[in-house]
């Protein structure tokens, strides 16, 4: 009985094995990356003192995907860090991907004055300041807008608001639709001195 090629041939069995393992590592790349998790480097001072340039996040992409599958759109919480695709991206730009953090959602009105944001909605009709939920965000916040948010939309703004260290949404980014979420930070993976969870 005649001996099989592979048989025959054991470079060209391994060579072949090895190729199907490089195309199983790229396609489970690709998987994790689409709809697991995926990660990101932080660019610019706009979130800082939470966040600085060279930062390395890990984005939760698990959340968007399990509500993409049950047809509807991820909503964030309001104060989570999220990533986004910029709404203003062009060409050729560096800023294809954005973090900020989530302040207020469709329906609900935003005013910013005297230095501080305040969040007007059926539960709050006289309004609350969301960042005192929070620590990260500095003080005061520069800027006046009074804006309600869209229905499928949500408001957000860097964490270092004075003068123009951030591009959100009071001015000049405008809102973010919920389809360009990427996701929500979980945790900054480098530097390793400064390794935290979101």
């Amino acid at each position: 009985m005649e001996a099989s090629f592979l048989t025959r041939h054991p470079r060209v069995k391994d060579i072949g094995g090895f190729i199907i393992f490089v195309c199983a590592v790229i396609l489970g790349s690709l998987f994790i990356n689409t709809f697991i998790f995926r990660s990101f480097s932080v660019t610019g001072p706009s979130m800082e003192s939470t966040l600085y340039t060279g930062d390395r996040l890990i984005v939760n992409r698990l959340s968007v995907t399990i509500a993409h599958l049950e047809n509807r759109s991820y909503v964030p919480q309001r104060g989570q860090v999220i990533v986004f695709k910029n709404p203003l991206y062009s060409t050729g730009a560096d800023d294809i991907n954005l973090v900020k953090r989530v302040i207020a959602f469709g329906g609900e009105r935003v005013v910013v004055k005297n230095g501080t944001i305040t969040v007007y909605n059926k539960q709050y009709p006289k309004g609350f300041q969301p960042d005192k939920d929070w620590q990260g965000p500095g003080a005061p916040t520069s800027g006046e807008t009074d804006v309600t948010v869209p229905d499928g939309s949500i408001f957000v703004a860097g964490d270092h608001r004075q003068g123009g260290y951030s591009l959100d949404s009071r001015n000049g980014l405008g809102t973010v639709p919920l389809y360009d979420v990427v996701g929500p930070v979980v945790i900054r993976l480098w530097p390793i001195t400064g390794i935290r969870w979101f």
